[in-house]
This record gives structure tokens, sequence and C-alpha cells, in this order.
């Protein structure tokens, strides 16, 4: 059941909690490799703060129960707006629209759905920049002006939910890892499962099963795929086409709007992966165009690398030809000095381009 904790002035809410927690996430999202959508982080909060203070409101029977929906809100629903104005409260949210939203059913219930963990993390990434009392009370006000009364008492019974999410989270993405397996991939792997198991067992103890579903259930797919994905990457007993083939499997598994782009992803690594095979494998820049036309490289595109392998080519032999005047030139008892401006003109007679003459510089080096 969702209780309703009464926000009020939020002063038991530090600013360097709710900026750590939000720091945390984006931490933790680069770890699992979890795409995440703008302004989001898996956060943290639970847990209490010496000297807290929580009025709690027993909600009605209208106020627990939520609608579910994947969808916008239909014609004519209550919906937070699309913007803050010219002049946000924050000023790094000038110029963008409100991530998600808040919307209320044609019977004045909140629409649960991914849009709602959004359109909270949209105003809770300016803490820093302003207070949290600022933005969870921007949030709050936006609630208030733009849904009816159950909506937005349920809109905000879910922010304390997910307040004190984010501050429990914390301390699971804050687990250390042991400084003499860090570098096990292994060990790393068993690390990243047992946190991705206490983040979703958190989540299932802090929300209904609705909001569970609403706000993680893609992300949790998606974690778990990558897991399993790395698990069998690092097995020893498979084939490079049972790796691939298990890969694929646990691809399927996902929901289908994932599989889709996992898929399209995939297919694209593929083909890249191919066109610089060809490139390598290629006799002369002509050839490694030919093939790239057989890839399917469009015909601008394989122009563009025609031309650049030849400059390149052409930047080969002009400096076979730069070494060749510059061991000519070397004699013995010559000052350091003389042989740096020697040098230097070489390179502004061969390399007339300065990107070229940085290119020479580089080849020297590697060749010394």
């Amino acid at each position: 059941m969702m209780t309703r904790i009464s926000i009020g002035p939020r002063r038991w809410l530090i600013p360097g909690a709710l900026s750590a927690a939000l720091a945390g996430g984006v931490l933790w999202y680069g770890l699992t490799g979890t795409p995440q959508p703008a302004a989001s982080a898996p956060g943290s909060a639970a847990g209490d703060f010496a000297g807290a203070t929580k009025s709690v409101a027993p909600p009605s029977e209208a106020d627990t129960k939520p609608v579910i929906g994947d969808t916008g809100q239909a014609p004519g629903n209550a919906t937070t707006p699309e913007s803050l104005g010219a002049e946000p409260f924050a000023p790094s949210l000038a110029g963008t629209d409100i991530d998600g939203a808040l919307q209320a059913d044609g019977n004045g219930q909140l629409i649960i759905n991914l849009q709602v963990r959004d359109f909270f993390d949209y105003f809770l990434s300016t803490v820093g920049e302003v207070s949290p009392e600022v933005a969870i009370g921007q949030i709050q006000q936006m609630a208030e002006s733009h849904l009816p009364s159950p909506a937005a008492d349920q809109a905000l019974a879910l922010l304390d939910q997910y307040l004190a999410y984010k501050q429990a989270a914390l301390t699971v993405m804050q687990t250390r890892l042991d400084p003499a397996r860090r570098g096990d991939p292994a060990y790393q792997l068993a690390a990243l499962g047992d946190a991705l198991t206490q983040l979703k067992k958190l989540r299932q103890a802090t929300f209904d099963a609705n909001v569970h579903d609403a706000f993680f259930g893609q992300q949790e797919a998606y974690s778990e795929y990558t897991l399993a994905t790395l698990a069998i990457q690092q097995r020893q007993d498979l084939s490079d086409q049972g790796k691939q083939a298990l890969i694929e499997w646990h691809r399927n598994q996902l929901p289908e709007a994932m599989q889709a782009t996992e898929k399209q992803l995939a297919e694209s690594s593929r083909q890249q992966q191919a066109r610089v095979a060809a490139i390598a494998s290629a006799s002369s820049p002509e050839e490694a165009g030919q093939r790239l036309s057989e890839l399917g490289l469009d015909s601008k595109g394989t122009a563009d690398v025609v031309s650049y392998l030849k400059d390149r080519e052409q930047f080969d032999q002009r400096f076979q030809t730069f070494r060749k005047a510059l061991d000519q030139q070397a004699a013995p008892g010559l000052a350091e000095q003389d042989i740096d401006a020697n040098h230097e003109a070489l390179l502004q007679q061969y390399f007339p381009d300065q990107q070229e003459r940085t290119w020479a510089r580089l080849r020297m080096l590697g060749n010394s």
C-alpha cells in the first residue's frame, strides 16, 4: 500500500545526501552499461537521518490505487506541462523540455509509468545547483497545480518512496571491492551480480509491484541481459559460435522494443567489423572501395574512404622520401640546434599541411 509521508520543508534531507545519491546513481550506470533516460539515476533513499521528523497521513482508499499505464494521457486528461518556461528555477534547465510527466486518468487517478520516474529525476538532477527543498518543492507545486487531488497525493507519496529508495541504494552502490581481486574479471562479475540482486530486492521492498515494474522493469531486464552476456563471454568451454548463440538467446528474452534495438546494434557491430576487415585486407584504396560497396556502404561513404586511403598512401610515400632526405642531411659534428632547424625546414617542404606535419612528427617518434 502506498503511504503518504508529508514532505513539508524536508529539512532532514540534507543537500549532500541527495547529491551523493544522484552522483552515485550515475556511477552505477557506468559500471553496468545500463542505458539511462536523460537526467536519470537509480539513486538512493531509505534510512532515517538523525533527528528526522516524518508525519504520516493515512491515504484514502482512492489514494492507494493509482492506475497502471504505459502510454501517454488520453485527450482531456490532466498532465503537467512540457516546459518550465523561459526562466526555470535552475539555470541548467533553461531551454530544455521536462523529461517525463505526471498524468491523471479520467477518474483523477495517477497513471503509473516510466514517465513518472523521469519527471522526478528531471527535477532532482538540479540538487547541488539548488537545495533539495527547492527541487522537491517544485515537484510538489507541479503536482498540486496541474493534477486533481487524488493523483497529486499519489504522486507525492511515490516521490517520498523514491527518495527513500535513493538513500538506501547508496549503501549498495558504495560496497567496496577487494583491492587484491579488483583485476579479476570473474570477481568483478560476481560483485556486479550481487549488487544488482541487492538493488532489485531493495526496489521490491520499497515499491508496490506495479510501480517497481513501471520504474525499473526495462532497466533490470537490460542489466540482467548484460550480466548474462558478460558471463558467457568469460567462459572458456564454449566456442565463439556457441557464445554467440547463447547471447542471441538471452537477447530474445528482452522486452520486444529492446530486442529490436539490441539486434540492430549487434548487426551494426558485425557490419562494421566486416568493413574494417575489408579495408585491412585490401591491397589498394580502389580494392577497399570495391569491397565496401559490396558490403552495402553507400557511394558517398565509399568515395570518402577511398579518398582518405589515397591521401594516407601518398603521405606514406612522402614520409619515406622525407626520411631519406633527413638521412642525407645528417652530418657528424652538427649542433643540436642546427639539426632541429634542418628537420623543421624539411617538414615544411614535404608536409605543407599542418595536420600532415603533426602525423609526420608522430611517425618520427614512433620510429625513433
